[in-house]
């Protein structure tokens, strides 16, 4: 979801405001997924890298972050979205933390949409997290090296059970994944859009779709001729 800070230069604003305006791109952009059918929606919220912005600048995206939490609650359970997260949560401030297990635990039976929630997150710190928790279960001899597969490695990492994803929207039109879910996205389809994500809507998302839609997917293999 990039593009916040240069929606917000753009128009001579702070950078706080094009973050307000990424939320509210973010709630659209939800339930819009929700009415299309989208099974599984994660979101890149809040990268190990953003820590290192400004402070006054993090500490507005984490209030932003924990209103947000806080408003949606009705928003969510009555469109039967369940609300996961990955990445370091630990590290998010004590009143972010208990607004997203409140989410996490108020949605945890519903049965619609997953959202996935990005937030402390870093792709190569996930691999490195599910290598240290493998290594640990070899030491304690739960597991043996002629076990170790792509699937049960995949099983240590935050998104175990979900999908690899099939499409990666980038807004903004910076060509890079920046960190994000780098072992789930081996075969993940890449959409670039120049809108800026505080402009991003169905519309936009809609023409994304559309253009999956177009691809030919062989994950490394030969489409057959008709």
């Amino acid at each position: 979801m990039d593009g916040n800070g240069r929606w917000a230069k753009r128009r001579g604003l702070t950078r706080v405001e094009g973050h307000r305006q990424g939320v509210q791109a973010a709630r659209k952009i939800v339930n819009a997924a929700r009415e299309i059918g989208i099974p599984v929606l994660t979101l890149y919220t809040f990268s190990k890298e953003n820590w290192n912005r400004p402070q006054q600048e993090v500490q507005a995206l984490m209030g932003l972050l924990e209103h947000y939490l806080e408003e949606v609650h009705k928003e969510i359970e009555e469109h039967d979205i369940r609300v996961q997260a990955i990445g370091e949560m630990e590290d998010l401030p004590a009143p972010v933390q208990q607004s997203l297990r409140r989410l996490i635990d108020r949605t945890r039976s519903k049965k619609g949409m997953l959202v996935n929630l990005a937030l402390s997150y870093g792709g190569r710190a996930e691999i490195v997290r599910a290598a240290s928790r493998l290594l640990e279960d070899f030491k304690q001899n739960r597991i043996s090296p002629k076990e170790i597969t792509p699937d049960l490695f995949s099983s240590y990492l935050y998104t175990q059970g979900l999908p690899d994803p099939d499409l990666l929207i980038r807004t903004g039109g910076d060509f890079r994944i920046s960190n994000f879910l780098l072992w789930q996205m081996a075969y993940t389809e890449i959409v670039v859009t120049q809108v800026l994500w505080p402009d991003f809507r169905k519309r936009h998302f809609i023409r994304c779709l559309l253009d999956y839609q177009k691809r030919e997917r062989r994950f490394g293999g030969v489409q057959e001729e008709a």
